[in-house]
């Protein structure tokens, strides 16, 4: 539901009525209610008169997937996740680390962006421990006429949200730009790291241990 094509009374308006409304019952003598509960059920009222306004004021009660609005980060707001942002290390040391690295270019207020943002986190919740995941905020890559391999900016095409896996070789092995499926990146994963495709077995099942596949388990 798109709250933005509501109109809502002023909050000024439902104060005067509530007001209005409580003065009434003092004013009425015949009223069969004593004295010290209209005093209660007007303080009630004007509570909730206030937690309303206060839910009108706040964008996260307003927040869409459906929409281009700034709510808040993406990963923190939409995924529910927070350790991916900010990155715990920059791409250059990423790289070094020889780690397969998920680079993800985004922006807040993008509803693509939103959608994608739940994607990368059940990719990092399967992969985490084993690769490195780079959410990158496009408005903070600095405007340069080069980059290097070990810079963002080097991966960047100009549209969001963009998915970017590099190898344990500094390789590109995966470059998507827009909504991807997780299942479309679970398979790149499952090159990178040796393991069976998903034909073979849905669950995350090994060929022989190597280096980098045991680093899953732990």
């Amino acid at each position: 539901m798109d709250f933005s094509r509501l109109q809502f009374p002023s909050v000024s308006s439902l104060l005067s009525f509530f007001v209005k409304q409580i003065i009434g019952k003092f004013k009425n003598p015949f009223s069969p209610i004593p004295p010290w509960r209209r005093l209660v059920s007007g303080g009630l009222m004007l509570v909730a008169l206030a937690s309303f306004s206060l839910m009108l004021g706040t964008p996260s009660a307003l927040a869409s997937l459906e929409d281009d609005r700034y709510d808040g980060n993406v990963f923190v707001l939409y995924a529910g996740n927070g350790s991916l942002v900010p990155p715990p290390v920059t791409l250059a040391q990423a790289l070094k680390e020889k780690k397969p690295t998920l680079l993800v270019f985004y922006v807040d207020d993008s509803s693509d962006c939103k959608k994608h943002a739940l994607t990368v986190s059940q990719l990092q919740a399967f992969y985490g421990r084993a690769a490195r995941f780079l959410p990158i905020d496009i408005d903070v890559i600095p405007v340069k006429s080069s980059y290097e391999p070990t810079e963002p900016g080097y991966y960047y095409k100009g549209l969001v949200p963009q998915t970017v896996l590099i190898d344990q070789e500094g390789e590109v092995v995966f470059d998507r730009q827009g909504l991807v499926a997780f299942e479309r990146v679970d398979d790149v994963f499952r090159e990178v790291f040796n393991l069976l495709p998903r034909s073979e077995s849905p669950d995350l099942k090994r060929y022989p241990i190597n280096e980098f596949n045991s680093e899953l388990s732990k």
